[in-house]
């Protein structure tokens, strides 16, 4: 072979492999990756994300030694400067004396007000929390933003709650589990549990975002692990005030993620926390809210809790670990009609060791058209931080 022939070779061969980089590279839905902060011991976990008007992004996320049993748990912030990849460094958002403070919850009113959410855990036990908010106004500046106003959120759901209970049970299939001979059934506990004011009252807990209706409604999805299943707190006067929706009802339903279809109905996905085999939960609102059908089980595989969104363009993306054990797969699903199928999907994290965890995150879309997640990075044990990951969801949906 002559010295020509095979320089010719090795160009064409060159440039076939370039051209197949490039267009790898340029299939690749994920923009922008980074870990919010290096890797640490403490437990990090619950993150929500939300764009601001100056081109800024805040993050929040509890820290601690645990969870609801360790004390010195807090809700923890970062912030990313508009233009730059490096993430602050952490600065505390909330921290409510003696109690663990988790699962908050960012987002901004239609007045541009910014509002934290979370739950302070009386008692260390989650069907004890307490809700609580935070509002600020002067947000743009460096670091963790000027709190303006600081309350709980109560709710005193009356008896319509117990009826509704009652009621949606009898929707549902029948039971096959939590009961035996000389056990009544765990129906049938729910049911009467749902008539005690004290326990209908306290331990709704954050998890996601609220939807923003166009009409001004807040409509913010809250749960129980006392009732095991969710509920929505709206307001109508910007996150003034607010008032309980009528409980979501099913068996293990809970951390709602809602969105609107284009006929006005609201519906909510949901993790999965009740029988065998684990599946996302799905339950529709007629009334902005205000009342909700029992729900079903999708097909979709569930381990832990999801995202849902509607895109600028209509469709809807999905974000969760869909597999049927462990949270080693975090995936990101795209439909566009309505959820009836999901024709599109994308692996976020896929660890082939199965040891690691990715999960509870957090979505939102930017006006570009951009999709911006944190979730929760646990590759192994003593190395958790918050990871950030951007997605182009035309690459994806090509």
């Amino acid at each position: 072979m002559s010295d020509n022939l095979m320089k010719k070779l090795i160009t064409t061969l060159v440039i076939t492999l370039f051209v197949k980089v490039l267009l790898f590279a340029q299939s690749t839905p994920v923009v922008q990756q980074t870990l919010i902060f290096p890797p640490q011991e403490k437990h990090v976990h619950g993150s929500s994300i939300v764009s601001l008007p100056n081109g800024d992004f805040l993050v929040a996320w509890f820290q601690g030694s645990g969870e609801r049993t360790a004390d010195d748990v807090r809700i923890m912030g970062a912030r990313l400067k508009k233009g730059e990849t490096k993430w602050s460094e952490p600065f505390l958002m909330a921290d409510t004396p003696h109690l663990p403070d988790c699962n908050p919850v960012l987002f901004l009113n239609a007045e541009g007000k910014l509002f934290l959410v979370w739950i302070a855990v009386q008692a260390n036990l989650w069907e004890q929390s307490i809700l609580r908010f935070k509002t600020s106004t002067d947000y743009n500046k460096t670091g963790a933003p000027v709190w303006n106003w600081q309350d709980n959120i109560l709710l005193k759901p009356d008896n319509r709650f117990a009826e509704e209970v009652a009621k949606k049970f009898k929707d549902l299939p029948e039971s096959t589990i939590g009961w035996a001979g000389y056990a009544p059934k765990y129906d049938e506990m729910i049911v009467e549990a749902s008539k005690d004011v004290t326990k209908r009252s306290i331990g709704w807990m954050t998890r996601i975002k609220p939807l923003l209706m166009e009409n001004g409604r807040i409509v913010l999805p809250l749960y129980s692990d006392g009732y095991n299943f969710s509920l929505t707190a709206i307001s109508d006067d910007n996150g003034t005030s607010w008032k309980p929706g009528l409980p979501i009802v099913g068996r293990g339903p809970i951390q709602p993620a809602i969105v609107r279809k284009k006929n006005g109905t609201l519906v909510a996905y949901m993790r999965d926390s009740g029988d065998e085999p684990t599946r996302v939960h799905v339950s529709e609102s007629a009334d902005n809210g205000e009342s909700w059908k029992a729900t079903i089980k999708t097909d979709i595989p569930n381990t832990a809790s999801v995202e849902l969104l509607t895109l600028k363009d209509g469709k809807w993306a999905f974000l969760g670990n869909d597999i049927d054990n462990g949270r080693y797969e975090l995936s990101l699903r795209v439909s566009d009609d309505e959820g009836k199928t999901w024709k599109w999907k994308t692996l976020i994290e896929n660890d082939q060791s199965k040891k690691g965890g990715y999960s509870y995150p957090s979505l939102i879309q930017t006006a570009d058209g951009l999709l911006h997640m944190t979730y929760s990075h646990h590759p192994e044990k003593g190395k958790k931080s918050i990871k950030y990951v951007v997605v182009d969801p035309k690459i994806l949906t090509r």
